[in-house]
């Protein structure tokens, strides 16, 4: 009985999945999902590489958090358009959920949607939302071990992003073990190193999201 639930809500996602992609395919719409874990900086990169955007009507932010919509507000105080979803007791942002919120989005002239999702490394990781690329973020302030502990969105993720690097010199984080063991489960992963604070590496990474050509790229 468990097993023919677990299919269901399985192929409920698939459909889900799939109705999102159609959206966003005639909307001319890549989507980027961001996934880490809480604190590790996903906001505070939004609003810095926001700044970087050529035109901030191009990109799109969907703010996933359990409750609040305070990262809504900073996001939108930087000129982008966002939108807020409260998954209450979900500890990710569900497909259907997503797809809701999409039709109801004023998505003109939008190339890019940053989805941010909600600050874990465990359920974000088994839910594919039909994202074009998938961002892993890890603060150099969590530890160097968390792909050890959490293969599964290393191992799923197109790019992996160490944030807060300008705080290396007072944690004990080995960046060389961290990226070795991203890349040995991932080997395709592509590693960027930025601070949002002092804004070292976010314009090579704000070109390489907004360049987002198709799905797995």
């Amino acid at each position: 009985m468990k097993v023919e639930l677990g299919k269901g809500v399985d192929e409920s996602f698939r459909r889900e999945r799939e109705a999102i992609r159609n959206l966003l395919r005639e909307k001319g719409v890549k989507m980027v999902n961001l996934v880490s874990s809480p604190g590790s900086g996903k906001t505070s990169l939004i609003e810095a590489m926001a700044s970087r955007v050529p035109d901030p009507s191009i990109v799109a932010v969907v703010e996933g958090d359990i409750e609040t919509d305070l990262d809504a507000k900073r996001v939108r105080e930087k000129g982008i358009r966002v939108v807020q979803i409260n998954t209450k007791s979900t500890c990710h942002i569900q497909p259907g959920r997503l797809f809701e919120t999409l039709g109801g989005m004023d998505l003109s002239g939008v190339r890019v949607l940053l989805v941010e999702n909600v600050g874990n490394l465990v359920c974000p990781a088994e839910v594919d939302l039909g994202e074009d690329l998938r961002v892993v973020l890890l603060s150099v302030t969590e530890g160097d071990e968390k792909p050890l502990k959490y293969p599964f969105i290393f191992k799923t993720s197109h790019l992996l992003v160490l944030t807060k690097v300008d705080l290396l010199p007072f944690v004990d984080f080995d960046e060389e073990r961290a990226v070795g063991a991203a890349r040995a489960l991932n080997p395709k992963i592509e590693v960027f190193r930025v601070s949002a604070k002092t804004g070292e590496g976010v314009g090579p990474l704000t070109e390489r999201i907004l360049s987002v050509n198709q799905r797995g790229d």
